[in-house]
């Protein structure tokens, strides 16, 4: 199956929610207005609800509690409630997937999210775009597994979804990758460029001519929040990747949070 046949199957494209297609739209504009946006997120109940929580949560401590839509966009700031409801709505995007435990799934996107906007902050990277993207950058694997299901769980018993080593089985068994289809399923949801330039770029950053920064940072995040195990953290550290954006594994390994405490209170998402 060729990477647009997989595309051709009816159940391996999810909708992006309208409200997530007009803030992706916005990052093209240069200027948008924070109340019309705020109104539109307002008509998303669901979206409004889990963005409510999320304000309120953990991942943001704020001072006093946050009871409108509006109220969120004043305190956090227009970037940041788009990026929250960008990947809110991809959580909501796919309600099951066949052979993928979607918990563990959206859990590890949000630790590499969360570690990517960290490592954005220390390179002087776009934080809030690190974020949208670390959220992303695995979402082709749901596609996979949707659209291939039979294909992916043989491909499951071989390396699993969140395995290091998946993008390598995927391009000897596909001729193509979830990072491939992150890429497209970006392109034909109409995000900026930046979105499937840097998806498409972060199994290898440093091996497609012009270095990508934000495939650089979600590269390292990504190994990152697969290295939970502290004796593990320091095997298979990405030192080139890491070098180019300035970076080192004193300060990624030790100076870094885990990616659990970044992204506590981002679990909100799921609910």
């Amino acid at each position: 199956m060729t990477l647009e046949d997989l595309f051709d199957q009816p159940t391996a494209l999810p909708t992006a929610p309208k409200v997530v297609q007009e803030l992706v739209a916005s990052f093209d504009k240069a200027s948008v207005s924070t109340e019309e946006i705020a109104r539109k997120v307002s008509l998303d109940p669901v979206l409004s609800a889990k963005l409510l929580r999320l304000a309120n949560s953990a991942y943001y401590n704020l001072s006093r509690s946050i009871a409108t839509v509006e109220d969120a966009v004043l305190m956090l700031g227009f970037v940041a409630v788009r990026t929250l409801v960008i990947s809110s709505g991809l959580v909501n995007g796919f309600k099951s997937v066949t052979g993928l435990d979607l918990g563990d799934f959206w859990r590890y996107s949000m630790r590499t999210a969360a570690s990517a906007k960290w490592l954005a902050k220390k390179t002087r990277d776009n934080q809030e775009l690190a974020f949208t993207i670390g959220m992303m950058h695995a979402i082709g694997q749901l596609v996979i597994h949707a659209g291939m299901p039979d294909k992916a769980v043989a491909l499951d018993a071989i390396a699993a979804p969140l395995d290091g080593r998946r993008l390598a089985v995927e391009r000897e068994a596909l001729g193509f990758t979830y990072a491939d289809v992150g890429a497209e399923l970006a392109r034909r949801w109409q995000f900026p460029a930046v979105f499937s330039d840097a998806i498409a770029a972060f199994p290898a950053p440093l091996e497609r001519g012009a270095v990508d920064r934000l495939a650089a940072v979600v590269h390292v995040a990504a190994w990152r929040a697969r290295a939970l195990e502290e004796a593990h953290l320091a095997e298979d550290f990405p030192q080139e990747v890491a070098a180019m954006l300035g970076l080192d594994a004193d300060t990624v390994i030790d100076e870094m949070p885990s990616p659990d405490e970044l992204a506590a209170g981002l679990d909100e998402m799921m609910k």
